[in-house]
């Protein structure tokens, strides 16, 4: 195991959330199912307890607790992604069935689950050594709910995307 992984708990839909995971991302598999000995709060004795997977490589849990707190945006998963093409197609397919776009590259996918769609490219811009490319990079984004590449670029170099 990871020296950390990170768990989420859902109330009884675990191995539905994975699933949906794993079928979005290149490298993901579902490594272990595990069953409950006895009842607890989100799984009877046999069902499936909490289920341990990978998404693009990196290991996660995901448990079957019962009632829960719903998930909020104070901790969320930041997907760095090097083409619009890959920012669209994540955005597009953790939004399926249920989700919802918030601002500035975040959304909420039909489990509760924050996520953070950032092109590679914007993390260089607000890196960029130039205070004024930086400044408008991040004005940008800050009116933007899905990052769009080109019309951040734009705005760095100081100009409108048609």
């Amino acid at each position: 195991m990871d020296p950390i992984t990170p768990c989420l708990w859902f109330e009884r839909q675990a191995l539905d959330a994975v699933t949906f995971y794993t079928a979005i991302f290149p490298n993901s598999r579902v490594a272990a199912i595990h069953r409950a000995a006895v009842d607890t709060p989100g799984a009877r004795e046999g069902e499936i307890l909490f289920v341990e997977f990978e998404l693009n490589g990196r290991r996660f849990q995901a448990l079957n607790g019962g009632s829960h707190e719903e998930f909020n945006n104070a901790i969320s998963l930041s997907v760095p992604c090097d083409e619009q093409s890959e920012v669209d197609r994540l955005w597009t397919a953790l939004i399926e069935g249920g989700g919802r776009p918030i601002q500035c590259g975040w959304l909420k996918d039909r489990y509760g689950v924050s996520w953070q769609i950032v092109p590679k490219r914007m993390i260089a811009l607000l890196s960029d050594p130039d205070l004024a490319r930086r400044k408008r990079a991040l004005e940008a984004m800050m009116t933007m709910v899905k990052l769009d590449i080109p019309q951040l670029e734009a705005a760095a170099a100081g100009r409108t995307h048609p």
